[in-house]
């Protein structure tokens, strides 16, 4: 007897679309909002409960997860990663969305590729480094750099 998999279907699905926003497909775009002139790359899973501002690139490879809020004129570079778990428990939080912690990007904000960021939140005017790891809050704008994140200048 073959087995067969549960397939689900990525793609656009209740989006709030400003005006004059580009994506490029494929992307998994769901229950999220996107302010006006926004430009999102392919291979970006922006989830439910996301809202990013106007202005904002989002290029390949990003995974935004619910609970994020980012600002407007924001840059988020290739294969940059937000996470709402901390493991707080020792593990995944799985359907324990009470778990699971918000991350709110000012406005004028540029993050590296392959940067993470952890729940935080980021004053405007602030660059992350590619590669950095956001462990912290950061409160004064400047560059930060490394893994945990710290302000190079």
């Amino acid at each position: 007897m073959e087995n067969k998999p549960n397939i689900k279907q990525s793609g656009i699905r209740d989006v709030r679309f400003g005006t004059n926003v580009t994506v490029v497909e494929p992307v998994n775009l769901y229950e999220c909002k996107i302010g006006d002139d926004c430009f999102i790359g392919p291979f970006v899973e922006i989830q439910k409960g996301v809202t990013i501002g106007n202005k904002c690139r989002i290029q390949s490879h990003a995974f935004i997860c619910d609970m994020v809020t980012i600002g407007d004129s924001c840059f988020i570079s290739h294969g940059v990663m937000f996470i709402n778990d901390t493991f707080s428990d020792g593990g995944p939080a799985g359907g324990k969305k009470e778990l699971w912690k918000p991350t709110v990007i000012g406005n004028h904000v540029s993050i590296g590729t392959n940067a993470t960021i952890l729940p935080v939140n980021i004053v405007d005017d602030v660059v992350i480094g590619a590669g950095a790891v956001v462990t912290k809050d950061i409160t004064e704008k400047g560059f930060y750099v490394g893994n945990p994140a710290r302000k190079l200048r």
